[in-house]
């Protein structure tokens, strides 16, 4: 039997995330309660957990986390999908289906983007709207903590879809996600230059198989272009740091008829600098990726069910429910983790 109480992370504001008792969340029609198996720290938690909210997607106090593989404890009425017992993964969000974004196969910018937080916690409430788009079944032979990584790397499919053989690429910030472009950056058969400031993150991005790495610099342009074919920039430039220094980098060393993804992200109010003569006259291309679709949810298991992308290596240890607060504080003071396993 369900219980009628559990332990959950509750956000309460900047820095200030507390393991709690609280009732476990009553389902409505279409929704699907979890028995957490596994939640995984993110950037974007990491972010939230400094500012005390999310304009988008959470407003304290509220329960907190996103990524999370699970089994099936209760069903709400009128799902037929799935059963009790089954071991699922969740993406953070749904789309509506129904706008003009939908329609076009833009749905990471729907008109009425539903996202949810929750999963560091015991038991977790998935919304039907996401049960029926973006709740998926986690193949046999998948281990739970590897099936969650979903939610960043279809983010990251959708940001990598520019890439092609034989490019010089360069990916700017070794975290999650960065680590995440290079591999695929390499399997689509790039030559890839990634940049950070963390040793063993940069070592992870060799395993991954970086052709080159460099830390980074206060001057960070000429070292780029240093480490470019012929010094001519690079074809694609991935800005995955969410820094302005390091977003006018990679606009600065992209080569002629390259792309610029701005994918990290800056703080509302960021200006970068554009040289409006050379992106008309050079065809330079300067464009951004937000989140994802349920075709690139359904991709990025795909690829770790067949092997071609293994989460292990973005995973820094695993940690009980009771230590996610002193685990957010590591990461906010610039620790070398990546991801964190949270076990409840």
């Amino acid at each position: 039997m369900t219980p009628r109480r559990m332990r959950a992370a509750v956000l309460h504001g900047r820095e200030d995330v507390r393991i709690e008792e609280v009732d476990v969340p009553r389902l409505e029609r279409g929704d699907v309660l979890l028995r957490s198996r596994v939640a995984l720290t993110c950037g974007t938690d990491l972010k939230v957990y400094r500012r005390g909210y999310h304009a988008r997607m959470i407003v304290p106090p509220a329960l907190f986390g996103h990524e999370i593989a699970g089994e099936i404890e209760a069903l709400g009425e009128g799902v037929g999908a799935f059963r009790r017992g089954d071991r699922v993964v969740a993406a953070n969000s749904a789309p509506c289906g129904r706008c003009e974004f939908c329609a076009s196969g833009r749905e990471s910018l729907c008109d009425d983007l539903l996202f949810w937080n929750g999963a560091y916690a015991e038991f977790v409430r998935i919304p039907a709207r996401v049960v029926e788009r973006n709740l998926l079944h986690i193949p046999d032979g998948v281990a739970d903590h590897k099936a969650a990584v979903i939610e960043p790397l279809a983010c990251v499919i959708r940001g990598a879809a520019a890439i092609r053989p034989g490019e010089a690429v360069a990916v700017l910030g070794s975290g999650g996600i960065g680590l995440m472009f290079v591999a695929l950056a390499k399997a689509r058969g790039a030559r890839v230059v990634a940049m950070g400031r963390k040793a063993e993150k940069l070592a992870r991005a060799r395993r991954l198989g970086a052709d080159a790495t460099l830390v980074a610099e206060e001057q960070l342009a000429p070292a780029l272009m240093a480490a470019s074919p012929g010094g001519r920039g690079f074809h694609v430039v991935i800005e995955a740091a969410g820094q302005p220094s390091v977003s006018q980098a990679a606009l600065d060393v992209v080569r002629k008829g390259g792309t610029v993804n701005l994918f990290a992200g800056c703080v509302t109010g960021t200006e970068l600098r554009l040289d409006a003569p050379r992106i008309h006259y050079e065809e330079v291309t300067v464009t951004a990726t937000f989140h994802h679709t349920p075709a690139d949810v359904r991709a990025a298991l795909d690829l770790i069910a067949s092997g071609g992308f293994d989460p292990d290596v973005l995973i820094s240890r695993r940690e009980p429910l009771a230590n996610l607060p002193a685990v957010l504080a590591d990461m906010a003071r610039g620790g070398d983790l990546l991801k964190t396993a949270i076990v409840p």
